[in-house]
């Protein structure tokens, strides 16, 4: 049923007329036709590569559609770039943030429409501006902090305010919460609840089911770039169903969680201390096992891992793989240990947007295989690129596709066939499921089962309660740049990972702590 506000400005509706894309060798997108109302939050759902984010694209002007026709009302809508996107009231807050690291907060918000006068900027008028955009959603983020500083969940609070900056009758969404905490997703359920009530149209898009059923109106279903099925009454569709009309298939139990005997220890760390790191670390993952760390945004999980990497020197501490002291001055220094990262950050830190499938996955072990070092091996180099993308169900046209053109999920499973192309000890995982959906999830849990039981120790960082639970054989929990706790599989539940992620849990947690 239409809110009061929808049915006040049904002129103001958001109508996708047999939308289609065509890329070279892909069609992204083919007839897409359904209509999103004022006053009504709409989801787009469906696996990675189903289309949500490339329709989101032609939505926010970075693509042209190959046909079809977008109208907001009675307003045919044709984009050349962004900008024209932005200028008819419609904004996008992308999943991989469109920001300046080294600029200020002020100077991202108002980037573009700086206060000037003479072409002077009034820096106390851009800070005073910046603070109003922060109230409500970041209020403990000052305009003038150099935006790299700030977090990833904090940076993308400063996208979403300056989304709503420019005060768009269509808001769209794409993950928006993927790298938040709880505290700030209840704000943004807030602010979405605002603005839907504002009579504006929302777009969603996101893989966390509990997040669809709490603020959406409807739901639109997308699989292989074709429109399912819209839902127009939440109230008739269960989670079951939705999984179901997206996948094509049941999924019982997404984590494929198996028990196996757990081995020697492969990876031991002792005091290790870095930054975001301020208490000594000290922990022991064995092989044959899936060691989870749990914590909130901003716990030291993903430095502790940088330090692990060798991507940051530890300033403490020391390190040992299967009883041998190691020394990590460099990265190169673990990959030649085994010990091999996935950062959280996929586009900045993990794939070569403008390289090949193929050349993704080659580039770890190609100094292996080369001759001379230097000189390439197509046959290796194919054949390489062939079998993990079969092996890891890689879904691509072919390897010498442009990596960037790939769904999240697939950008994913190429990272991991560039390290199974190596020999591996340890594997490190941060966020390795962080805008994914739930087929490719479940694929890449899977993946993780596998390498475990062929004897690799794999450590798990994830911000999702329920998947650290649902994967890990033992978790560890941070809070605060300090390890607060360890719990095995029998002993992990909601409540006692919660109570040890909150500040002030350490003190409390030392009766839960089991070094198992």
């Amino acid at each position: 049923m239409l809110s009061t506000a929808t049915q006040a400005g049904t002129a103001e509706a958001l109508s996708f007329k047999g939308i289609g894309k065509q890329f070279p060798g892909v069609r992204a997108l083919a007839d897409i036709n359904f209509t999103a109302w004022p006053g009504q939050v709409h989801a787009l759902m469906g696996e990675n590569g189903a289309g949500k984010s490339t329709l989101l694209k032609i939505l926010g002007g970075a693509y042209i559609p190959s046909e079809g026709e977008l109208r907001l009302g009675e307003r045919a809508l044709k984009f050349r770039n962004a900008a024209d996107s932005l200028a008819s009231g419609i904004a996008v807050i992308h999943q991989e943030l469109h920001l300046v690291p080294e600029m200020s907060v002020a100077e991202n918000l108002l980037l573009g429409h700086f206060p000037a006068r003479l072409g002077i900027v009034n820096r106390r008028a851009m800070r005073q501006r910046a603070q109003a955009l922060l109230q409500g959603l970041a209020e403990e983020i000052h305009p003038d902090t150099r935006l790299g500083d700030l977090s990833l969940g904090q940076r993308q609070l400063v996208e979403i305010a300056k989304a709503l900056s420019h005060d768009a009758r269509v808001i769209a969404f794409d993950e928006p919460t993927s790298s938040l905490s709880a505290r700030e997703i209840d704000r943004l359920m807030g602010i979405i609840g605002r603005l839907r009530d504002e009579g504006r149209v929302v777009l969603y898009v996101s893989h966390r089911m509990e997040e669809i059923f709490r603020i959406c109106d409807a739901v639109t279903v997308f699989k292989d770039g074709r429109h399912v099925q819209t839902f127009e009454d939440m109230s008739v569709l269960s989670h079951d169903k939705l999984v179901t009309c997206m996948v094509g298939r049941d999924i019982q139990d997404i984590y494929n969680y198996r028990s196996r005997p757990r081995g020697d220890v492969a990876l031991a760390v002792n005091g290790l201390l870095g930054p975001g790191v301020r208490q000594p670390a000290s922990f022991q993952a064995h092989r044959g096992e899936v060691l989870g760390f749990f914590g909130l945004v901003g716990a030291g999980r993903t430095e502790l891992l940088r330090l692990i990497s060798g991507l940051t020197p530890a300033s403490a501490g020391s390190l040992s793989l299967d009883g041998k002291a190691l020394r990590l001055a460099t990265p190169r220094d673990a990959i030649q240990a085994g010990i091999l990262l996935c950062p959280e950050d996929r586009k900045k830190e993990g794939i070569v947007p403008l390289a090949s499938v193929g050349e993704n996955i080659n580039i770890g072990a190609r100094p292996r295989h080369s001759r001379m070092g230097w000189l390439l091996r197509g046959r290796w180099e194919r054949d390489n690129a062939e079998r993990q993308i079969r092996a890891l169900n890689v879904k691509t046209p072919s390897a010498d596709q442009a990596i960037l053109y790939l769904s999240g999920g697939n950008q994913q499973k190429a990272i991991l066939g560039r390290w199974l192309s190596l020999p591996m000890n340890v594997l490190l995982l941060d966020e390795p499921t962080r805008g994914i959906d739930i087929g490719a999830k479940s694929e890449i849990y899977q993946i993780i089962h596998n390498l475990a039981a062929s004897g690799v120790a794999v450590i798990v960082v994830s911000s999702d309660l329920m998947e650290v639970i649902g994967i890990s054989d033992r978790v560890a929990v941070m809070c605060e740049g300090a390890i607060t706790g360890e719990l095995p599989r029998e002993q992990i539940n909601e409540s006692r990972l919660l109570q040890l992620a909150l500040p002030g849990a350490r003190a409390a947690s030392e009766q839960e702590v089991n070094h198992g």
